[in-house]
């Protein structure tokens, strides 16, 4: 009988623990948003994983962010090779410094 209260005694320390830490607060409102959805999801843990925060960005989100990346770094890579020879050109009717100081 001893070793049962023991026991009881370490989960009731536990269970204060996780309520004074808030983490069964934040447990019980997630699965009160799984109760109260009226459109049961297929995959309950990713439901909890995102409204407990840790689920990141949606797959959707994420591949529609990966090609915006790769669009813009098209997009940069063409600007810088537009400034070059932009500059090239310019450098064609300025004269260095070393030139113009010479005058």
């Amino acid at each position: 009988m001893a070793h049962y209260r023991a026991s009881e005694s370490k989960r009731e320390q536990f269970r204060r623990y996780l309520e004074k830490s808030g983490v069964l607060d934040t447990i019980t409102s997630v699965l009160v948003a799984l109760y109260e959805e009226t459109d049961k999801p297929n995959n309950v843990l990713d439901f909890i994983k995102l409204h407990l925060g840790a689920g990141g960005p949606e797959p959707a989100d994420t591949e529609a962010l990966r090609m915006e990346m790769s669009d813009l770094q098209q997009k940069c890579n063409l600007l810088m090779e537009e400034n070059k020879e932009l500059r090239n050109r310019l450098m064609q009717y300025e004269p260095s410094p070393e030139e113009g100081a010479a005058e």
